[in-house]
């Protein structure tokens, strides 16, 4: 019988790791082997060095991202941190190394041309480097070079191009946790991307479930690359921060099959949590007038897209029912957030099958 998943660490608790193997080093404290580091609630997890060298001036060590059972993009990178002696009084200076990104847009919690190296970690860091120093009578002004072996290739397989992080990944964590499958990682991406469409005076942006959908939104409104939100499942998390953050005009596209589950009151719409409902589309064919021997075949229906093609042949709208639907879902979490909302229903060849709003 299989056991629980396993939790795995973020990068962000990787390159601390990194940081605070090199600095021991650098003073003269040799390379901990494994290193030990407190995580923001407590946790002291050890971390075996892949790499260390010692050279003069700088000292490097780097450990291997284990990210447990999470399928993260990450797992099995090599990060590195290269620590050298800053000016006396410049404290600690992060730069970017190969294969981590720079901020090139507003929006992030980091100004443009910053190293994307997140607030948490940065201050894991500093934490770390502050310990060894009183530990081994440093002064603590170091210059931190964070490197992912990959990272840029790694990156285009993230949201970091579409954020304005350019030159690889950024550097994570704010608990220093993986938790397997919790997707946090996604949905802070969805925040970070309305954080950058708004900085960049953006009033019309799109979530959406997929390459297909996204595509059609573009195309439809002539929307910009950082006004696409990659929502996947997760249209909960778009709505809730676009009402803690408003932007005036909202897009949710996608397939019958995720935007029925919206219809239906479901937020979260990965087949796994969430199912198509057959009763509540014959319901919507029903209230439009499609009498009870077409309801009876929406019902027994395969899927979503099965339904919808039924009622094409019918003559009956089932994409605008499923997108008016879906709407006054949105609608209803945004409450009253300033921000009007439109559905785009699409097929799979990216012809729209529905629209409301």
């Amino acid at each position: 019988m299989s056991g629980p998943l396993r939790h795995g660490w973020t990068t962000g608790a990787c390159a601390t790791a990194a940081t605070t193997a090199a600095y021991t080093a650098l003073l003269g404290g040799g390379f901990p082997d494994p290193v030990e580091i407190t995580l923001p609630k407590g946790q002291r997890p050890a971390f075996a060095l892949a790499r260390e060298e010692l050279s003069g001036d700088r000292a490097m060590a780097a450990v291997v991202k284990d990210a447990g059972d999470d399928p993260d993009v990450t797992h099995g990178a090599l990060i590195s941190s290269t620590v050298r002696h800053g000016a006396p009084g410049t404290g600690v200076v992060f730069v970017a190394g190969p294969g981590v990104g720079t901020v090139t847009k507003p929006g992030l919690p980091l100004r443009v041309g910053e190293p994307a190296i997140n607030p948490v970690p940065r201050r894991m860091m500093r934490e770390h480097l502050a310990e060894v120093a009183a530990r081994y009578g440093g002064g603590g002004d170091v210059v931190v070079e964070i490197s992912v072996e990959h990272g840029e290739e790694l990156a285009r397989r993230t949201w970091n191009p579409r954020l304005g992080i350019l030159g690889g990944l950024s550097i994570l964590g704010t608990t220093g946790v993986v938790v397997p499958y919790s997707c946090s990682a996604w949905i802070d991406s969805i925040r970070r991307g309305v954080d950058v469409a708004r900085a960049a005076g953006r009033v019309h942006v799109a979530g959406c479930t997929g390459s297909t959908s996204e595509r059609v939104a573009a195309e439809l409104y002539g929307l910009p690359e950082d006004a696409l939100l990659d929502m996947g499942d997760f249209a909960g998390a778009v709505l809730k921060y676009l009402r803690r953050h408003p932007v005036p005009r909202l897009t949710v596209a996608g397939g019958i099959g995720k935007l029925s589950k919206l219809a239906d009151g479901h937020l979260d719409l990965h087949s796994g949590r969430s199912q198509v409902n057959p009763g509540m589309l014959a319901e919507l064919v029903r209230a439009a007038g499609g009498g009870e021997e077409l309801a009876g075949r929406v019902l027994a229906a395969n899927t979503a897209l099965h339904a919808l093609h039924l009622c094409q042949e019918a003559g009956l709208p089932l994409g605008d029912l499923v997108a008016e639907r879906a709407r006054r879902t949105a609608a209803g979490v945004l409450r009253d957030a300033p921000v009007a909302v439109d559905v785009v229903v699409v097929d799979r060849a990216g012809v729209i099958v529905g629209r409301a709003g």
